[in-house]
């Protein structure tokens, strides 16, 4: 049974929130694991994992800054990197630090990578499922062009019409994401209606994350992605890491892995040959399945 709360965190933003634990904080003796979305999704996409590790798995997804039901500020310097690593830390100290485990996709990938870099201590383990770390991100949209045109998208995303243009026609634009050519299967019509139900709480802070990242393909020669330079000190993960990708997607390529273990020293990355860059709706098994793993290794070395 997922139970549905908001957590206020202490700077004043509230998240709504899903789990299988009742809040405010997990219960003992349960292992503790916060699972976090990305774009265009919400926490409901954790549904079927949560309901999979419970009872023996505490966990709890939160409704990212911006998409209904959280707190949602209109300007999009709000969804900076500092400010939504903040909002993760918060919620981490709130439902009881060190987390067991930090699971995230997408943009919340994104957020979690910083996260694990600048606060380690926050958590013992992290599992990342299709988004790329910052350094290779940066060193594919500069270098690879075949990353660049399938980063094209971004672009759009930063357009100031993107949220009405993504609405129109029944958000016929934001399900192609989803599949170009047909609909995936586990897009029912009841999961339609969820992903509406969220949509239709506003689109402008989900697009603000865009808006506010500089990591999107440049768009000229003056473009400051040219000069960013990402300090290896600020981005270095030493948290224990498992990635777990799947090969079909089209939006990040396998060139996202090369090389990742400059930056992430204790690293696995598992490869699912099958699965798409939506492999958490598509095999949520699976994912209970590896953070069940996780779990059951020590928090030492390489996950």
């Amino acid at each position: 049974m997922i139970g549905e709360f908001e957590i206020a965190l202490p700077h004043g933003v509230t998240l709504a929130c899903r789990g299988n634990q009742a809040p405010p904080a997990f219960a003992a003796p349960a292992a503790r694991v916060l699972l976090v979305h990305g774009f265009p999704e919400a926490a409901f996409v954790w549904d079927e994992v949560l309901e999979a590790l419970a009872p023996e798995v505490a966990g709890i997804a939160p409704q990212m800054r911006g998409y209904a039901g959280s707190s949602a500020p209109a300007e999009p310097a709000a969804y900076r990197a500092k400010h939504l690593v903040a909002d993760l830390a918060a919620l981490i100290e709130r439902c009881g630090a060190p987390l067991d485990l930090l699971v995230a996709h997408d943009w919340g990938g994104a957020v979690a990578w910083a996260l694990a870099a600048q606060r380690p201590h926050l958590l013992r383990q992290l599992l990342i499922v299709n988004s790329p770390h910052p350094a290779t991100f940066l060193r594919e949209l500069k270098a690879s062009e075949a990353q660049q045109r399938a980063s094209a998208y971004m672009t759009f995303l930063c357009r100031p019409d993107a949220e009405a243009l993504l609405a129109e026609d029944d958000f016929r634009r934001l399900w192609r994401l989803f599949g170009a050519r047909a609909e995936p299967r586990w897009l029912s019509a009841a999961m339609k209606d969820r992903y509406r139900a969220v949509w239709r709480g506003g689109l402008n802070g989900p697009l603000n994350y865009y808006r506010a990242s500089p990591l999107r393909p440049a768009q000229g020669p003056d473009d400051r992605l040219h000069e960013l330079v990402l300090d290896d000190a600020a981005v270095t993960v030493r948290v224990p890491t498992h990635v777990l990708w799947g090969e079909q997607d089209h939006a990040l390529l396998p060139g996202l892995l090369e090389g990742l273990e400059r930056w992430v020293p204790a690293l696995t990355v598992e490869r699912v040959p099958e699965a798409s860059h939506w492999i958490v709706h598509e095999q949520p098994a699976r994912v209970a399945a590896t953070i069940r793993r996780l779990l059951a290794r020590p928090a030492t070395g390489p996950a």
